[in-house]
């Protein structure tokens, strides 16, 4: 797993551990490079290059675009936070419930969905720059 570039917020030291929020899930997808907000249909989206990364649903859940395997896995590990979404027959996403998210879990999902997303030239740089 690559670490998200704006860190834990929640492991600042001084900072209490605090439940994570649609404006800190907001900016951890934005700190990723060329990434943006837009809408998709009824539902907010970040985006990196046009590519959608993630979707939000509404202000307590965020659905993240990470591989299958990932999916599954993260969704066994945290069956309290974490749920498979389905677009048709086809695992699309894990939505994850902002409030009860382990420490840490959706930064790392959005900065694994935002490398799969991102054009090849962008992930290495990005990959590079740690």
């Amino acid at each position: 797993m690559v670490p998200h570039p704006s860190g834990d917020q929640a492991l600042v030291p001084g900072r209490p551990l605090a439940m994570p929020t649609m404006a800190d899930v907001r900016t951890w997808a934005l700190s990723l490079p060329e990434s943006t907000e837009q809408p998709h249909h009824h539902l907010g989206s970040f985006r990196v290059r046009g590519k959608i990364f993630a979707t939000v649903p509404d202000m307590q859940c965020v659905r993240i675009m990470v591989d299958e395997h990932q999916i599954l896995a993260t969704a066994a590990s945290h069956p309290d936070a974490c749920q498979p979404v389905y677009w048709g027959k086809r695992l699309s996403c894990v939505a994850v419930e902002i409030a009860v998210a382990p420490t840490g879990l959706i930064p790392e999902l959005l900065t694994e969905a935002w490398l799969r997303k991102a054009p090849a030239s962008l992930a290495k740089a990005f990959i590079g720059s740690d």
